[in-house]
């Protein structure tokens, strides 16, 4: 069982980055596919937004997914990029998704705390009477950004411009689940972590878990998981070190 292998979750193509740097540690990767995500058809309202989006005084960015909506309507609407436009980023690999495409810089939070309190921690973030801030961002998930802005005194714009699916593990991901054979599974999203909780065994619960936040740790281990390791981060990098770091499977 030395050879089992490192269990990926991520959606789409953030799963070639996270599956590459794992791999560079001379681990057996395998994708476990049960979320897909796709773009929400755009509504007179969201085109509204995408060309007043110069009137924003801060634009918030929540995943890749949400950044290549951002960058493709960038493109149809704005032939020069706006002037002044002040990103941020949930996380460095957001981050990097708009730096490739537009070459602005986003603002992140600092190393290790790529989440939406780290990204709330930023001083530029403090104070924001009436600044119009525009999230971009998926169906669902947490309001956690909103509402802090909101009460921060930001004028909030939430803009959904994928939304999420999930789908049932394959056979072969199932008994996989059931018989805890892989050496460690990383996960780095909330909702996929409850979705495969349903198919993991006792003995599953004892295997390692990779996650990429303490409010994830804290989820699994009301999931029932026992053997949660928290990375430095949602870095593929940061993922991949902590996956090298888990021992083989007995």
């Amino acid at each position: 069982m030395a050879d089992c292998p490192v269990i990926i979750t991520r959606p789409g193509s953030r799963a070639e980055p996270l599956a590459a740097a794992i791999q560079a540690y001379g681990l057996e990767v395998e994708r476990m596919e049960v979320m897909t995500q796709e773009v929400v058809p755009e509504s007179a309202g969201m085109r509204a937004v995408w060309l007043d989006i110069d009137q924003f005084h801060k634009v918030v960015v929540i995943s890749p997914a949400a950044a290549e909506c951002l960058i493709d309507a960038l493109d149809r609407y704005w032939p020069q990029l706006p002037q002044g436009l002040a990103l941020y980023a949930v996380g460095e690999a957001t981050a990097s998704v708009l730096y490739q495409a537009l070459g602005v810089r986003a603002r992140v939070p600092t190393v290790g705390n790529e989440t939406s309190e780290g990204l709330l921690a930023l001083g530029s973030l403090r104070q924001l009477d009436e600044q119009k801030v525009l999230l971009v961002a998926g169906q669902g998930g947490r309001t956690l950004l909103a509402d802090a802005l909101a009460e921060r005194g930001a004028r909030v714009t939430r803009l959904e411009v994928y939304r999420r699916r999930l789908m049932e593990p394959s056979r072969t991901d199932q008994w996989r689940l059931s018989s805890a054979q892989y050496r460690a599974l990383v996960v780095s999203s909330g909702e996929i972590l409850e979705h495969l909780a349903r198919w993991c065994s006792k003995t599953a619960l004892y295997q390692p878990l990779i996650v990429s936040s303490q409010r994830l740790a804290t989820l699994a281990e009301q999931l029932g998981f026992r053997d949660v390791v928290v990375a430095s981060g949602a870095s593929p990098a940061a993922m991949a070190a902590a996956a090298a770091g888990t021992s083989n499977p007995r």
